[in-house]
């Protein structure tokens, strides 16, 4: 079992930047979260594991992009639905929507692959990314998610998420509805 803690770690030798931006950041907004540290989460299944000890739902992050590569998108989504992206193409009233170039993660929101989080979102200064959530991930009390990277997971109340950390990042979001069952 993982051990869960409160806010950001006492040591932080041998973290990232991007990390200890994160928890500066959190901090700085007086947002409440807990913390667990674990071994990189690069797939569902073990974010599942990390899920149980966290004790909220670590959302499916996914960072997309039109077929001019012009509009970026990050789309939040429970880990456990299915994503086609014919459906979210057609809620956002978007020709094509596919997965974008690790490059363009790494300029716009500091981010590699594994590590895609709603917390990134405070690196894209220049608001290249539209924030998308599906309404299912918004119906949780708590949400977890990275702090820019795929070694820790933190939680906080969603309500601080639409009402304090987005806000403060200058982003806005949209709310979409995808299908559970996908044909």
């Amino acid at each position: 079992m993982l051990e869960l803690h409160n806010g950001r770690p006492e040591k932080e030798e041998g973290r990232l930047s991007k990390e200890i931006r994160t928890y500066d950041f959190l901090d700085s907004l007086g947002v409440e979260y807990k913390r667990i540290d674990h071994e990189e989460a690069m797939t569902m299944e073990v974010c599942e594991e990390i899920d149980k000890s966290l004790d909220a739902v670590i959302c499916k992050n996914l960072f997309l992009c039109n077929t001019q590569k012009t509009a970026f998108y990050l789309l939040m989504m429970p880990g456990n639905k299915k994503f086609k992206t014919k459906y979210l193409s057609k809620e956002l009233g978007i020709a094509r929507l596919s997965f974008a170039d690790e490059a363009f993660l790494e300029a716009f929101l500091d981010l590699t692959p594994g590590s895609v989080t709603v917390m990134g979102l405070m690196n894209d200064k220049e608001h290249r990314v539209r924030l998308v959530i599906d309404e299912d991930v918004l119906k949780d009390e708590e949400i977890g998610c990275h702090p820019c990277i795929n070694t820790s997971s933190i939680k906080f109340k969603t309500k601080d998420l639409t009402g304090i950390i987005i806000p403060a990042m200058g982003h806005d979001y949209t709310v979409v509805t995808l299908p559970w069952a996908i044909d």
